[in-house]
């Protein structure tokens, strides 16, 4: 059972571009955890960078980075803000300019350390127009960027990690700038795990329950770097630590977007698309289960309803699992059984098998999943 969420300080996000329509967010506060991702395109081709932050959407991503990194990217940031569908949060490092630049542009957030500007007139300068336009900023603490005394001192820790991050939030309640939030990301999982506990008490001590943007940074490839994630992730958000994740991986950013649902899925903090349950498959199966799951995979793509669909390779498992599920499938030779709540509905050819799941799948829809009712096809 998941641990109660802790309670953090909710932080609104949204494009300020006087669109009244304009996507908003809310970090914290009790709100549902938030799935972000990041943008791998050159943000000075404004339509290259809009067209994968509409990709992510469509996967479910619900805020998108972008950086912002020299005088082109800048040019970029108006266009990108007034038509992205999500909040777009601006990454910045050490130009101050880059900050006034993005933060004229309207974006929802910085993801900006005020002690990296160094000039505190130009710190002073970004904090005033953000907190002027209501722009939350992230403060991020990486533990391959720490300062070069904390990490004399307290060696590459996650104590080092805290102080890092308590000196940037130290300076932005200084400027009277309370819409923060933090992130502490490491490569190893347990460090950043640890990492993340430290500060989520430091923040209750002290009474300042900022939200946490969790991550494991660098995690790797597809494969290692989803699992390192899940891991991660999965004991924070397990233990109530977490108000919205980003899944770092070396791929399309895309394919971070259905780690972070699956994580949420699996978790019960989020409903989002279908759950599917397959059987690892054995010698009793006579059909190929991985292939009619990559077929249900397909029919799960057109819906957004947390349909829960279980894909069996027989049926000595079938039954059961569908009791678990709101529909079942379970594969026989040349034909397939398909279940609703564990209850047989009836045995149709293979060539039938997917057109029945799909009708039936549309009738849980309506009858269970009403506000998803409108995706449904197969019944009109």
């Amino acid at each position: 059972m998941i641990s109660v969420r802790r309670e953090s300080r909710p932080v609104f996000l949204q494009n300020k571009t006087g669109k009244s329509d304009a996507k908003s967010v809310w970090i914290g506060g009790g709100h549902p955890v938030v799935v972000q991702s990041m943008t791998t395109t050159d943000t000075a081709d404004a339509d290259a960078t809009l067209a994968q932050i509409y990709a992510l959407a469509m996967e479910g991503c619900e805020v998108v980075r972008v950086t912002v990194k020299d005088a082109p990217d800048a040019a970029g940031m108006p266009a990108i803000v007034s038509r992205s569908p999500v909040p777009i949060v601006a990454d910045i490092h050490f130009d101050h300019k880059m900050a006034l630049a993005a933060i004229d542009a309207g974006v929802a957030k910085l993801r900006l350390n005020p002690g990296n500007i160094r000039d505190v007139a130009k710190t002073q300068e970004v904090v005033a127009a953000a907190k002027a336009k209501g722009i939350p900023i992230r403060i991020g603490v990486n533990l391959g960027s720490l300062a070069p005394d904390l990490e004399k001192t307290l060696g590459l820790s996650p104590a080092a990690m805290v102080e890092s991050a308590m000196r940037h939030v130290e300076i932005l309640e200084g400027l009277d700038h309370r819409d923060i939030v933090i992130s502490l990301k490491a490569h190893d999982v347990m460090m950043t795990v640890a990492a993340y506990r430290l500060m989520d008490k430091r923040l209750r001590d002290r009474g300042t329950p900022y939200p946490l943007h969790l991550g494991i940074t660098e995690a790797g490839m597809l494969r290692d770097g989803t699992i390192k994630s899940s891991i991660g992730l999965g004991i924070l958000l397990f233990e109530g630590i977490g108000d919205t994740i980003r899944v770092s991986l070396a791929a399309d950013p895309v394919e971070e977007v259905p780690v972070c649902w699956g994580i949420l899925k699996s978790l019960g903090l989020r409903e989002k698309g279908f759950e599917i349950t397959a059987c690892p498959s054995c010698g009793r199966a006579e059909i190929s289960v991985l292939a009619l799951g990559e077929q249900v995979e397909k029919i799960a793509k057109e819906y957004t309803a947390p349909v829960k669909v279980a894909v069996m390779g027989c049926v000595v498992n079938g039954p059961g699992e569908s009791k678990m599920a709101d529909v079942g499938v379970a594969g026989g030779k040349g034909k397939g059984a398909i279940y609703r709540a564990g209850e047989l509905v009836g045995t149709f050819p293979e060539a039938e098998l997917l057109d029945a799941l799909r009708l039936e799948i549309e009738k849980v829809i309506v009858e269970k999943y009403p506000d998803y009712a409108h995706e449904t096809v197969a019944l009109r």
